[in-house]
């Protein structure tokens, strides 16, 4: 089952398109595709996959969200297959609201975080 997201702007390496599809990949627990118009992401749920990772949101990107408490935050991040392994954009997190479904690629300043940092086997 697939989720609708909307962005004011779509997420780096996406089209510009009225709604995103956001579905689970059967048989890979926490992996998305994201898709928009034709072109696709995939993305980790972070929060299973990185449970480490916390990223700081400056008040006006939550509030560009409307996002009021941190439990109402979905944080994805986009992966990278690649022949020596996944790397994922920790800088650079998808964020959405889950009341709402309205998300937006937001970049992290001032934080010491890698854009492709190598996705550890689990």
């Amino acid at each position: 089952m697939s989720i609708d997201l909307t962005f004011a702007v779509p997420p780096f390496g996406l089209a510009p398109a009225p709604v995103f599809a956001l579905t689970p990949v059967d048989g890979a627990e926490g992996l998305f595709t994201l898709v928009g118009g034709s072109s696709r992401l995939f993305v980790l749920d972070a929060a299973m996959h990185l449970p480490s990772y916390s990223p700081e949101l400056t008040d006006e990107q939550a509030a560009g969200l409307g996002l009021t408490s941190a439990e109402d935050a979905m944080l994805l991040v986009v992966a990278n297959p690649g022949e020596s392994g996944t790397t994922v954009n920790l800088l650079a997190p998808i964020v959405v609201n889950a009341r709402t479904s309205a998300g937006a690629q937001l970049i992290l300043e001032d934080q010491d975080l890698p854009l492709r940092a190598e996705l550890a086997r689990r």
